[in-house]
């Protein structure tokens, strides 16, 4: 088990300690405690833990556990309570999973540890980042009274403690709030952004934003000859990026005063975002939703693309963007793949104006306009630029691919079918082991082998290549170690030349020649013909491209 972000945060009143009351009351994550008691519930928490069972339970005293991967009924999930309760922890949290409350209070009953019940729904990745925003947050006194998420709220909170006018950014350079406290200078990029609730520059593209999410701590961004200076802070929960506050200069004598407040106010500043963005969970719900529907029911495209205010005229392509990753479901793979989500979503709103993206099945999807003569051109810059940038979000390759133009709305699944195969082709393309690189194309790069693929398909679903010459031989080779599909690719491969069959199969040419007379001798195959060398090689080829 590995220990995190102990002792984050500063403390609040008393002896410095957060209670599992307070954090579990911030965390706002529909947590049900099994067997609350005044004792569990004012247990003092430091840290947040993610459970390992394969890694030793060192230090948890004072922390919140997240089972993952158990539920109470799992053989595991007794040890893990007793090394829980043995070594002092705060709480552990498991999902249900179909037990009832009254076999999980009977399960947990003798080690007197709060245990939290999290929906089966719920995702480990937000649950860990609310925990260890809460743990910190709940000690940080220095802003209260302002109901969490409200951003405006806590904006005007801070604006009176640094003696500035504040302004809270997501990483899309979209503004979540601003404060209005009267008598506060501004200047014309603070009057334009608080307009257009969006930064002028987007913050991938912005030395600024770059500089301050550099830095641990609060800094100062000296002013220019047309903007003010300003106090800047990278927000986070653990290891994400939330965004970043920033803080109208407040002069050199209140400066240190105002970086320090600053400092203190980031963990805090972290939950409200974290609240801020689950208040959004619905309307990024609905827009995947939305696309959802544009891309699998045709039915009610029309209606998905009124909802989201698509103009089809010059139609679009579906883009899919998947990180090419060894384990997938894990944290790490669930929290890149959101970042990637946000990198696409960034990217295309820096091209187009407006991005139109979201995860499906673990596949990220956009809709590309077609605008201007060479809309293919474009398509390719873009996803071309986002795999350039992945680099920044994870250390494995990024495959990117665009479908073909849909010309109308109930286009959009074929495009985003031939995105889709265009993807796995590219992934199966991929080495087994090491040297991965990212890659992107276009759908209309790969026709032949996709539409070969298609064939096979075919041949598969219409039961064509039972019983066939192939899988005589292919049932032949593994029978008895022989080579003969080796031997009649190379045949097909070669044109029939002895040599390069030779060369190819690293043999004699009498062995080549000696085998291919035991194919027309043994299986009856007749390789002077032509129509029976179609179908052998259309066999091979769609199989060697399916990987069997």
């Amino acid at each position: 088990m590995d220990v995190e972000d102990q002792n984050q945060g500063q403390r609040g009143t008393h002896d410095g300690a957060v209670s599992l009351a307070d954090c579990i009351t911030l965390m706002q994550a529909d947590l049900v405690q099994v067997n609350p008691s005044p004792s569990t519930s004012g247990h003092r928490v430091a840290g947040v833990l993610m459970y390992d069972p394969l890694a030793e339970m060192t230090t948890v005293a004072d922390s919140i556990i997240l089972a993952v991967g158990l539920s109470c009924e799992s053989p595991g999930f007794l040890t893990l309570l007793e090394r829980a309760t043995r070594g002092n922890a705060a709480a552990v949290v498991v999902k249900a999973y179909g037990a009832s409350m009254g076999r999980m209070r009977a399960a947990v009953e003798p080690f007197g540890l709060a245990v939290l019940v999290a929906p089966d729904s719920a995702e480990w990745s937000r649950l860990v980042t609310l925990a260890r925003a809460a743990v910190g947050g709940a000690g940080t006194d220095s802003v209260s009274g302002v109901r969490l998420g409200d951003l405006y709220a806590f904006a005007n909170a801070a604006a009176s403690i640094a003696n500035g006018a504040v302004s809270i950014v997501d990483p899309l350079g979209r503004v979540l709030g601003y404060s209005t406290l009267p008598g506060q200078p501004i200047d014309e990029l603070r009057r334009v952004t608080t307009l257009s609730l969006e930064e002028t520059t987007a913050p991938a593209f912005d030395k600024d934003f770059k500089t301050v999410y550099d830095s641990a701590t609060a800094i100062l961004i000296p002013a220019t000859d047309q903007e003010l200076g300003r106090l800047a802070l990278a927000v986070r929960a653990g290891d994400e990026l939330l965004g970043s506050m920033w803080i109208i200069d407040p002069g050199a004598e209140r400066r240190g005063a105002a970086l320090a407040a600053l400092d203190r106010m980031a963990a805090l500043a972290g939950l409200h975002m974290l609240h801020a963005r689950a208040a959004l969970d619905f309307g990024q719900r609905r827009n995947a939703d939305l696309i959802r529907t544009l891309l699998d029911d045709t039915a009610h495209a029309s209606f998905a693309a009124a909802q989201l205010g698509l103009d089809a005229a010059k139609g679009f392509a579906v883009a899919a963007f998947s990180i090419v990753r060894p384990k997938t479901g894990n944290l790490e793979s669930i929290q890149e793949i959101q970042k990637l989500l946000h990198l696409v979503t960034t990217v295309c709103t820096v091209q187009f104006g407006s991005s139109h993206s979201a995860m499906i099945d673990s596949v990220v999807y956009a809709l590309l306009p077609c605008e201007g003569n060479t809309p293919r051109s474009v398509h390719r810059r873009v996803v071309a630029d986002i795999g350039a940038y992945s680099q920044t979000i994870s250390s494995y390759p990024l495959i990117a691919a665009v479908g073909g133009i849909a010309l109308d709305v109930e286009d959009l699944p074929a495009s985003r079918a031939q995105a889709l195969q265009t993807l796995k082709l590219l992934v199966s393309r991929q080495p087994v082991k090491g040297g991965a690189k990212s890659a992107a194309s276009l759908y209309e790069d790969h026709r032949v082998p996709l539409n070969l693929l298609q064939i096979g398909a075919f041949i598969d679903e219409q039961d064509m290549a039972d019983a066939d010459d192939l899988a005589a031989l292919q049932a032949h080779d593994n029978e008895h170690q022989s080579e003969y599909v080796d031997t009649l690719r190379a045949y097909l491969e070669s044109n029939g030349n002895i040599s390069a069959m030779a060369a190819r199969l690293h043999v004699h040419n009498n062995t080549v020649r000696y085998r291919l007379t035991r194919l027309a001798a043994d299986f009856g195959l007749d390789l002077d013909d032509p129509h029976k060398r179609l179908w052998l090689w259309l066999r091979l080829v769609t199989m060697d491209l399916a990987g069997r």
